[in-house]
Parts: structure tokens; C-alpha cells; sequence
């Protein structure tokens, strides 16, 4: 009897391994740019609300994160002197959504003043709405970084995280345990991102149709497509072993450093900025893109 759940066992987990995803081996969850010191608070601390559209400006060299946290990777660092443009009203544990020079990610408030309220700002200080499929996509895909890695799940919400329904994610995936009702694991991110099936509209709704399987084998609604070729929205994906990893690319050279959106891993959650991907991952395409 032992002898037969032993030999159960290997196959019970790869099941498990095959409803959701994973990185490949080798590959860590995350990876972390190494930013400036972050110095003491300051006396005129930025705190509270700020118009969406408000441009602020750093008041030192200020880490440029992907996320509302210190634990949340260094994207890169802004000058002082720098202006952002403020993209949620709401600070989350201090930090606030900002854009700069075309890229979002979260800037504290203790290194930033208002120099423009956004009463009076010029509709051209900020990125005019698009409605082509691969704009909209790419919208999707801001909207869930910040949010925690839910194995087996995708929910969202299109304003984004905040603090208290972000969910958070500990253990190792699939034996990983996870706390709130919003988040989700590569692959139910993905499909939220590509809308599909076309019925999967909603990010807020809980849906996980495909497993990594899925998106690296052909499909009447993605086809792949060569890496030398990506375009924003398109996806690269892994899949060996009964594990994988899919994300959503948006700039750079797929063969090289690339702009991505993921949800990478438990300890990761679901993050955007630069990253490679081994020979293991092919391009695909959403059908009609």
C-alpha cells in the first residue's frame, strides 16, 4: 500500500503543478534593482489625498518601486528635481501611483511636493485615452500589479490595489496559502489581460480558464508568434515538466531586457518592470491583435 502512494504521489502533484503556474527552474521569483538609500522623513512630507493628473516633484533622490512597499523591487532611481505625474488619488503605506517619462510605479510621499494641483493642468500633461485592443490590454495589466500571487485564481480590480484588499500570498505554491478575495497566479493574470475566453470581461470577477499548458499549446484565440517580433500585449510563456510561466510583454527586446507585466510568484506577487526569459519561453499573440 505505501509503495502505491508513492509512486500516486509524483503524479497527484503535477496535477496540482498543471492547474496554475510556476517558474521555471532556475529562474527566482523576482528580481531586485538596487536603488539609492531612502533618507529620513521631512518636514514638508507630502500626506493625503492628490488629484489624479497633479504633477509632483522629488525633493532628493527618491526610489522609483513597483509596488507601495520598501519591500516592493527599485524600478530605477528618480532624480532630485524629478516631476511625476500623479495616476491614483490615494497614497497606499505612504506611497503614491505616480508616471514618469511614460513609466508607472510608486514614489513615498516623504521625498515629493505638489508643484501643479491638476485644478488647471493642460489635457496634454498626461497620455490621451486609447481604445486599441492592445492599449486597453496593457491598461488591464497596470491595474493588476500590486496585487498578491493567488495560486489557482484571477481577480482584479481595474482602479488597482490598496491595502486593505490586496491580498497577500506565504508558503510555497502549490502548497501556498493566501488571505483576501483579489489576486492571482500567472495564467488567470493573463487571461484577464487578453480577455479570454471573450466572456472573461470582468476583471472583478473570479476566473482561471487556462493553465499555462493552455497558452503555450495553439488555440483558435492566440497562435505564437517570433520573439524577434513581440508587440505590446503580446505574452511570452513556458511550459516543461507539468510546470510553467506566462507574462504579458510590453516594451524592449524579446530576445533581451523586456518591460513586462506577471504575477511571478508567491513572494513576488504581481509586479511589472524590466526582466529576460530564457530560450525556454515562445512568443504568442492574442487572435485579431
Amino acid at each position: 500500500m505505501m509503495t502505491l502512494l508513492r509512486k500516486l504521489a509524483p503524479l497527484a502533484l503535477s496535477m496540482m503543478t498543471a492547474i496554475a503556474c510556476a517558474p521555471p527552474s532556475g529562474e527566482p521569483e523576482s528580481s531586485a534593482v538596487e536603488g539609492s538609500e531612502e533618507t529620513e522623513t521631512s518636514a514638508d512630507a507630502l500626506t493625503g489625498s492628490v488629484a489624479v493628473g497633479a504633477t509632483l516633484q522629488t525633493t532628493a533622490g527618491l526610489n522609483f518601486r513597483s509596488g507601495p512597499s520598501t519591500s516592493k523591487s527599485v524600478k530605477y532611481v528618480l532624480p532630485e528635481g524629478a516631476t511625476v505625474t500623479v495616476q491614483q488619488s490615494s497614497p497606499q503605506n505612504g506611497f503614491y501611483k505616480v508616471k514618469h517619462d511614460g513609466s508607472v510605479g510608486w514614489a513615498h510621499g516623504n521625498y515629493l511636493k505638489v508643484i501643479d494641483d491638476g485644478s488647471s493642468s493642460d489635457p496634454g500633461d498626461s497620455d490621451p485615452p486609447s481604445s486599441s485592443p492592445r492599449d486597453l490590454a496593457i491598461s488591464r495589466a497596470k491595474s493588476g500589479v500590486g496585487f498578491s500571487y493567488w495560486w489557482g485564481h484571477g481577480r482584479f480590480r481595474p482602479e488597482g490595489p490598496t491595502s486593505s484588499n490586496k491580498g497577500s500570498c506565504s508558503g510555497t505554491c502549490p502548497n501556498c496559502s493566501h488571505s483576501g478575495s483579489y489576486g492571482g497566479d500567472c495564467s488567470g493574470f493573463a487571461a484577464k489581460v487578453w480577455q479570454v475566453p471573450s466572456s472573461n470581461t470582468d476583471l472583478t470577477d473570479d476566473e482561471h480558464p487556462y493553465s499555462t499548458a493552455d497558452f503555450h499549446s495553439s488555440s483558435s484565440q492566440w497562435s505564437t508568434v517570433s520573439r524577434s517580433n513581440l508587440q505590446k500585449a503580446d505574452a511570452l510563456v513556458y511550459r516543461s515538466g507539468g510546470a510553467g510561466h506566462i507574462f504579458v510583454y510590453e516594451k524592449g527586446d524579446g530576445w533581451g531586457s523586456m518591460y513586462a507585466y506577471e504575477c511571478k510568484g508567491c513572494s513576488a506577487g504581481c509586479i511589472q518592470g524590466y526582466r529576460t526569459a530564457s530560450s525556454s519561453y515562445k512568443g504568442i499573440r492574442r487572435a485579431g491583435w
